[in-house]
């Protein structure tokens, strides 16, 4: 389970840099906030299952069919905490954009390690 934490993390940080920049500059840009993560979430999504099913995860049985629609479901999910806990915290508070995100994909990441770890990349259970 270390190995998969390690790798999780690792993975994990390079999609949420990927995620972070392109959010950042697509905001700068001129694009919504809510445009701007929906974009970088794009960009990281490929990063991250592509990274997690060949590293953090390796060792899985999980065909990738099953494997990439369960993680689909898990990013996805994730993904919509994630732009409601950043609604809230653009409307709610006042941080800027820039830390918001950063603040919420830390506390989304926590979720989506659970999910992938014991659901995502979980072999299905054969009926006996």
């Amino acid at each position: 389970m270390r190995a998969s934490v390690l790798g999780f993390v690792s993975v994990g940080a390079l999609a949420a840099a990927v995620h972070y920049l392109v959010a950042l500059l697509a905001h700068a840009a001129g694009y919504t906030p809510a445009s701007a993560n929906w974009l970088g979430f794009m960009c990281a999504f490929p990063v991250s299952y592509f990274g997690h099913r060949h590293w953090s995860f390796r060792g899985t049985r999980v065909r990738h069919r099953q494997a990439f629609a369960r993680f689909f479901i898990v990013a996805l999910l994730g993904f919509l905490g994630n732009q409601a806990l950043l609604w809230a915290l653009l409307h709610l508070t006042w941080l800027p954009f820039w830390l918001s995100l950063a603040v919420v994909m830390v506390v989304v990441a926590g979720v989506t390690w659970l999910l992938s770890r014991f659901w995502a990349f979980k072999p299905r259970e054969r009926a006996e």
